[in-house]
């Protein structure tokens, strides 16, 4: 029953999306997003707990004033999810830098014969970034987290992230999936800013804590060599974005440790983090204190 509730939630949702002038949605959503702040005393506690520990020179006063930003932005990013699943939100309109980004997909589809792994994390709108990613003729297998309703996940959520040709695999079966893919020169999409809770992961530092993180990356670097190439998406206003392709993270040496490599993949995501922090997911419990 309950899960056919909340896939009725989702369908109207969806509806009021299809049918609202988007100024009127992105101020609904927006409120909805805000009273979650408000009377969800755990989520933002949690939140309010990471930025301290991430920003421990800010006041109280002003980690609070953030805290609330990181749900206004994070309001933003659903609106804008919500539009695309009805296609009310041009996805190529919405890159200010789409024909930089077009040559430099080009070029690695050209030059990447051991596949890429796509590095990225819950930042702006990541669900954009893989539209326009695969769009433009880079499509990847990318792992995710099985939701926790069938009915969401196969009539909503998958075929949304299928629609451009990007695969879904969940992490359980991820492994196989992703050495299947490089090996066939293929590319290969992955958050690592959540918690591993899993064998292979290790602790790195993230924000000057030790965080417990999936060493699936260096795993795969070291047996296949793919290129590893951070992928951003970070929002300038409201509706518009540019996605950053950064220089390919590379080994120091064919010894180095896989708890080195992933430290390497955590600063980068850190840095990228830091300079727009508001567009970060603070509400998850990274730190799992």
């Amino acid at each position: 029953m309950r899960e056919k509730v909340e896939y009725f939630f989702v369908k109207t949702f969806l509806y009021l999306a299809k049918v609202l002038p988007s100024s009127f949605l992105y101020s609904f959503i927006k409120g909805l997003t805000l009273l979650v702040y408000y009377s969800d005393k755990r989520r933002r506690f949690i939140t309010i707990r990471n930025l301290s520990m991430a920003y421990p020179d800010k006041s109280s006063k002003e980690i609070k004033y953030f805290s609330k930003k990181v749900y206004i932005e994070l309001s933003k990013t659903i609106s804008e999810i919500l539009l695309m699943f009805v296609n009310r939100f041009d996805i190529d309109n919405a890159i200010i830098n789409k024909d930089e980004i077009i040559e430099k997909l080009q070029n690695l589809v050209e030059n990447s014969p051991q596949g890429v792994i796509a590095m990225t994390a819950h930042f702006s709108n990541w669900e954009l970034l893989a539209h326009f990613l695969a769009k433009h003729g880079f499509p990847m297998l990318v792992i995710g987290r099985k939701g926790n309703n069938r009915l969401i996940e196969e009539n909503i959520t998958t075929p949304f992230r299928q629609k451009y040709g990007n695969g879904n695999v969940y992490k359980d079966k991820a492994m196989l999936a992703m050495v299947k893919r490089l090996k066939k020169g293929g590319n290969v999409g992955i958050l690592i800013d959540q918690k591993s809770g899993h064998a292979n992961s290790v602790y790195v530092n993230f924000f000057g804590e030790e965080v417990d993180t999936t060493n699936s990356i260096a795993m795969l670097k070291q047996k296949l060599n793919p290129l590893v190439i951070p992928f951003f998406i970070e929002r300038v206003e409201r509706g518009k974005y540019k996605i950053l392709i950064l220089n390919a993270i590379e080994s120091s040496s064919e010894n180095e440790t896989l708890k080195n490599m992933t430290e390497k993949y955590n600063k980068v995501m850190e840095s990228v983090i830091k300079n727009a922090p508001e567009q970060w997911f603070w509400m998850h419990n990274r730190w799992r204190i």
